[in-house]
């Protein structure tokens, strides 16, 4: 029976909100996750307690205060709907106290160890470490999320306007520019992308898995950039996809971009979202000045 209203209520938000599969599919596993935990319990006596139980468990087997927020918000949707529909008298999680947010600031690489990936990566003679070079510099250029970036297909790129066409969260559509000379690598990527297509299979995909019939997948991408940031020196848990898109805005701000143009480039539907990368800055503007200005470090007179 479960099972049931878990399916009900995927069709509703699919239907009704718009979600995509992969949030469809990350709801399904975190209400799976809670009736794991919570096993053998009647859903109409699903109370309060067995909600903040299921909390604890989350903190005990070490998830972040960030992802139980989010699992715990996705129940609440869950009873919001089964109230809705007069499964349930009450709804367990309406008045449910969530973990304080924590204010995490994100990472960000440096200029340098960014250039050196790109010109690494280009100076290689292996085609997947190029690729990594090429994409490394579509995240770096455009602020994509690393969902978008494999899901690109060859003709969301105008070489003509040098803009790049982004299919984002909830189906959203948007056009970001691309630099010149992030276009210059992808003209080359053409000369040995078919070595990803085995076979000589064709794909739509930019950058077509190599060994099966899809795009290349975020496990993969993520396996593949760590993999080449140890093999140059660079610190494999400084590098991720999403490093790479916080840098990108990190760096445009720092060079004085405004905040709503950055928000745009992002993708972010709400603006408070694209501001805490000023507070990366202002972290950044406060070590600039006790390092520089001449009355910081300096014994009482």
């Amino acid at each position: 029976m479960t099972d049931e209203f878990i399916i009900d209520f995927l069709k509703m938000m699919s239907a009704e909100k718009g979600a995509s599969a992969n949030t469809l599919d990350a709801y399904q596993r975190d209400m799976r996750q809670f009736f794991d935990i919570c096993p053998a319990i009647n859903i109409k006596d699903i109370n309060k307690k067995n909600i903040s139980f299921y909390m604890q468990e989350l903190s005990k087997q070490g998830y972040a205060t960030r992802s139980i927020r989010r699992k715990v918000s996705v129940l609440r949707e869950f009873f919001k709907f089964l109230y809705s529909e007069n499964v349930i008298k009450d709804n367990p999680a309406l008045y449910l106290s969530l973990p304080k947010k924590e204010e995490l600031l994100p990472k960000f690489l440096v200029q340098e160890d960014i250039l050196k990936l790109i010109e690494m990566a280009e100076k290689s003679n292996k085609p997947q470490y190029r690729r990594i070079g090429v994409m490394i510099k579509l995240m770096f250029a455009c602020g994509l999320r690393v969902s978008e970036l494999i899901s690109l297909k060859e003709n969301n790129i105008n070489f003509e306007k040098k803009q790049i066409l982004i299919h984002g969260k909830g189906d959203k559509e948007r056009i970001v520019p691309v630099a010149q000379n992030a276009l210059m690598s992808l003209e080359d990527y053409k000369n040995y992308r078919n070595y990803f297509l085995k076979r000589g299979r064709n794909s739509i995909w930019l950058f077509p898995s190599y060994s099966k019939s899809g795009h290349l997948t975020r496990d993969g991408f993520f396996k593949e950039i760590k993999k080449f940031a140890m093999l140059i020196g660079i610190s494999k848990n400084k590098v991720s996809p999403h490093v790479l898109r916080h840098s990108f805005a990190t760096h445009l701000l720092n060079k004085g971009t405004n905040l709503r143009s950055v928000q745009k480039m992002l993708g972010h539907a709400d603006i408070s979202t694209t501001e805490i990368y000023t507070h990366v800055i202002s972290e950044q503007l406060i070590t600039q000045i006790e390092k520089n200005h001449p009355l910081f470090g300096r014994k009482k007179i």
